[in-house]
């Protein structure tokens, strides 16, 4: 990385809350190569410091998460790793979301372990409107949301609100003032031990983990092969051109 190129996510800590926030507001945080290989890397920094009692994984700009950087889009076997990774960190993960969340930044809200949101923000599972499927980050998220909205939000990629996606399961909760609403969180985490904090994620992601390590693979070949076709390169030539896919009735 030059001296001219910042680094896709930033970090602080305030008494042992470490904040990752994913720092590539250009692009609307997209899912790029290079912003997973640094989260990942990250993520493992966190896990290694015995002095993190917890994570949030933030954001700047008006987007959480565009979903996939269809320039620069991140190997679909990484892109899995880094959700695993957010699931098995010895540390609990708090999504703090202030913005839109689209398509693979569902997957990374889903696979953390606490998910606040302010009002305002919006959410959509875009995949199939350039016509290919939310394969991998269906891991984290069919342990753990309403699967009737699920199908629903899937099949037509409609927006839906903070409320909706409290409702569902998407998010623990929302509010106004996001950070208010994380308060109790935050205070509860710090309050904690380190082994109890730890032990207690292993027994609840047990249930995801267990999705991950029967599908992984066959959702990860299933992504590859869906953005390989021809609907797959109309639809994302058709995003990037601001225009309506040809399939559009």
């Amino acid at each position: 990385m030059t001296p001219a190129q910042a680094s896709p996510v930033g970090h602080s800590r305030e008494r042992g809350v470490h904040t990752l926030s994913l720092d590539s507001p250009a692009t609307r945080n997209a899912l790029s190569s290079a912003l997973v290989t640094r989260l990942a890397a990250s993520l493992a920094e966190c896990a290694e410091d015995t002095d993190v009692r917890a994570v949030v994984l933030t954001h700047t700009g008006g987007a959480f998460c565009a979903g996939a950087d269809l320039r620069d889009p991140p190997d679909p076997d990484a892109f899995v790793a880094l959700l695993r990774q957010i699931v098995e960190l010895p540390r609990p993960i708090v999504a703090r979301v202030t913005g839109h969340v689209r398509a693979g930044g569902l997957g990374l809200l889903a696979a953390c372990d606490v998910t606040a949101a302010a009002t305002g923000s919006t959410f959509a599972f875009t995949e199939v409107r350039i016509g290919v499927a939310p394969a991998v980050i269906s891991l984290p998220l069919l342990p753990r949301t309403d699967p009737r909205a699920l199908a629903r939000y899937c099949l037509t990629g409609e927006r839906f609100d903070a409320a909706e996606a409290a409702r569902i399961g998407l998010l623990t909760d929302h509010g106004d003032d996001v950070d208010a609403v994380l308060a109790p969180v935050l205070d509860g985490l710090r309050r904690a031990a380190p082994q109890g904090l730890a032990e207690t994620k292993r027994l609840l992601t047990a249930r995801v983990l267990e999705t991950f390590d029967r599908d992984a693979a066959d959702l990860t070949a299933l992504s590859a092969r869906l953005f390989s076709t021809g609907q797959a390169r109309e639809g994302m030539t058709a995003f990037l051109e601001r225009r309506d896919p040809a399939w559009v009735l």
